[in-house]
């Protein structure tokens, strides 16, 4: 029997893998708009292809133990385009966490639907969820990682490469995403979950991170995490420090996250105390030595304490663009993931449809 597969963070995919999945989100993406098109302006609905129906009659569980925008709009909309259904599951529906054992419920939803998409508070919840669930889990945030938002920073990077490296063509969509030059990422803020899946992610891919945080030791990644950044050597190519305008030296894309994530909503006067300074703007870039050019992103929901409207709000920000790519990497996920079981393309390889 095949094993089940998962992914809880984009540690466990390789680098391959990982700009597989992001060119895939790519060509789902071209090969849907035009299907979501007011109908005057498509041309003959015979001309265009229609995105995988890999999930055509499956049904897909969000299991979300916590609000989300972007997170469940993406997932809902992806699974209506790739043929199926997702069944939002929030925390006052069902009875995981409550009545129930992240084992049993694994095992109840599993037995009924064809996917995981999980987003919970301790990443221990989702790795007994993905240890007896007899269908793939993916992890939609969890408290060490957030694989799903660095693969949409990354397909909005590439979408925009031509900002970085001029003369890059814009991205067509009939071909590969251009590649990306070797950029400078800076993050400036708490150690969460996204900065976890850059840390394990970007050097990788040829990039260098540049990372500010309050020297406080809350601020810094829990042991498991880093055991991952250095098992895979991504922890050489990244540099650590507790000054926002060291973390900006050399920047390309400058980017933040919320301080203060649901649960910790009474460490908020503590936290802004320590977050002191640590505001994205203009100026703070400007003294640190970013590159002239550099650009923003942010996951969302943002405050202004973070970043200001000066630049949030300008030709700098990918935001939006950053937002909208949540919908076509999680399809891209959940196709290869729970349509096709072959998250790491072996089964493509070996010619397994």
């Amino acid at each position: 029997m095949s094993v089940v597969p998962r992914l809880m963070t984009l540690a466990d995919l390789s680098g391959p893998q990982i700009n597989r999945l992001v060119n895939h989100a790519h060509h789902l993406k071209h090969l849907s708009m035009p299907w979501l098109a007011p109908q005057h302006a498509t041309k003959k609905k015979s001309n265009l292809r229609m995105p995988s129906q890999s999930l055509f009659n499956k049904s897909i569980a969000l299991l979300f133990s916590k609000r989300s925008t972007r997170t469940r709009i993406a997932a809902e909309t992806a699974a209506v385009l790739l043929g199926g259904r997702a069944l939002f599951l929030g925390s006052s529906d069902i009875q995981f966490g409550v009545n129930e054992s992240p084992r049993d419920s694994a095992r109840v939803i599993g037995g009924m639907c064809q996917g995981i998409f999980a987003r919970v508070g301790a990443h221990d919840e989702i790795e007994e969820l993905a240890r007896y669930s007899p269908v793939p889990v993916l992890n939609a945030l969890s408290s060490f990682w957030h694989p799903t938002q660095v693969l949409a920073d990354l397909l909005t990077l590439h979408e925009h490469a031509h900002l970085f490296s001029p003369g890059t063509p814009v991205p067509s969509p009939i071909k590969p995403l251009p590649p990306l030059r070797p950029l400078t990422i800076a993050y400036v803020g708490d150690s969460a979950n996204v900065l976890h899946d850059m840390l394990v992610t970007y050097p990788r891919l040829g990039h260098k991170v540049r990372v500010a945080t309050p020297p406080q030791p809350q601020y810094n990644p829990p042991k498991p995490v880093w055991d991952r950044v250095v098992e895979l050597g991504c922890d050489k190519h990244v540099v650590w420090s507790n000054d926002p305008r060291e973390a900006v030296k050399g920047a390309d894309v400058v980017v933040t996250d919320t301080w203060i994530s649901m649960g910790q909503e009474a460490e908020k006067a503590q936290r802004l105390k320590d977050f002191a300074g640590y505001q994205v703007t203009e100026a703070l870039c400007r003294e640190g030595g970013a590159n002239p050019d550099w650009k923003f992103l942010h996951c969302l929901p943002r405050k202004q304490d973070e970043v200001d409207d000066e630049v949030f709000y300008s030709s700098r920000s990918l935001v939006f663009p950053e937002a909208d790519n949540r919908k076509w990497t999680i399809m891209a996920a959940f196709d290869l993931l729970f349509g096709k079981w072959d998250i790491t393309g072996e089964k493509s390889l070996k010619g397994v449809e």
